[in-house]
């Protein structure tokens, strides 16, 4: 190792970058979690103070056409723009700056939750609230491919062990969302109150990868790596006015090789391309039935259980 870099003091970049890693995954493990919170709203136009909820209310004979449709719609309003900008994130990191792309995106996300806490405690129709909740959907996912893509790229700056904390941060937050909701249910409390506590729980913990992020560009391990980069282009840029230099008559010939050299897509794609299409295939399955399909799957021997009080179900 060379002597002089600095070393990463107390793991603070690893622990930053897993707090980020845990920020891109958490908004929408957070809304699948709350699945049943959502489609109960879209049940019962009666305001929300006066609503009964009953063990029935979830059955698919009772259910209305918003709750039956909510799933599906909810899965392609998230991937169809989690796909988009993914896409996107190649023009997206040469047109707008990496700080923007990172902090704006965990900005306007913690936004989106604060106004879905917000709405906790506001009446409105159903198809009000399904129209608000989609288009919110679509707006996190949105930020949330935008800030995914630009993490991983930050992350390559370093050392490749220091993709790792990224991907156990996201690993955890299925985790922590379904942890927040039996904290929450468990609770006791009324129904607004424990969703709004879910809801700003998420708030929180996107505010501390804000600060996270604000934190990391001060850390001496970071500052290293990131000038270490900077300094590259103007190094190549020198390498060659130095080669046009020497012999302005072999410039067709070497812009020729150079651009033999340059990978192509084409090219990647041929390399990658059986793990390439083995990740397709797997997310196709596990998209195709997560949560759409599982959402609706229901245990058959908890029924009168504590756990299936007209509260819980709400969830």
């Amino acid at each position: 190792m060379d002597p002089q870099v600095p070393k990463d003091k107390y793991n603070g970049v690893w622990l930053i970058f897993f707090m980020l890693g845990l920020g891109t995954l958490l908004p929408w493990n957070f809304f699948m979690t709350a699945t049943m919170n959502f489609t109960s709203r879209l049940a019962d136009p009666q305001p929300l103070s006066e609503r009964n909820f009953s063990a029935n209310q979830t059955e698919e004979d009772t259910r209305s056409v918003l709750q039956a449709k909510f799933n599906n719609v909810m899965t392609l309003c998230a991937m169809i723009p989690l796909l988009a900008f993914t896409c996107l994130n190649s023009v997206l990191h040469q047109r707008i700056p990496q700080k923007i792309r990172i902090a704006g995106s965990l900005t306007a996300i913690m936004l989106l939750f604060l106004l879905t806490a917000i709405l906790v405690k506001v009446d409105l129709e159903p198809l009000h609230f399904f129209v608000i909740t989609m288009i919110k959907i679509i707006c996190i996912n949105s930020f949330g491919a935008v800030l995914q893509g630009s993490l991983f790229g930050m992350a390559g700056l370093l050392p490749a062990s220091y993709t790792t904390p990224i991907m156990s941060g996201q690993g955890l937050a299925g985790t922590f969302a379904a942890f927040s909701m039996i904290c929450a249910i468990a609770s006791g409390s009324a129904l607004q109150d424990s969703a709004f506590g879910y809801f700003i729980t998420a708030c929180a913990v996107i505010a501390l990868a804000i600060a996270s992020y604000v934190a990391l560009p001060k850390l001496a391990f970071f500052q290293y790596y990131q000038e270490s980069n900077q300094n590259k282009p103007s190094e190549d840029e020198e390498n060659k006015m130095d080669l046009l230099k020497k012999d302005q008559s072999k410039q067709g010939v070497s812009t020729a090789e150079e651009d033999k050299q340059a990978p192509s897509f084409l090219g990647i794609f041929k390399k990658i391309w059986v793990m390439a299409l083995s990740v397709c295939f797997a997310f196709t399955i596990t998209i195709g039935t997560f949560p759409a399909v599982t959402v609706d799957v229901k245990s058959t021997i908890a029924v009168g259980g504590t756990w299936v009080s007209p509260q819980c179900v709400s969830w």
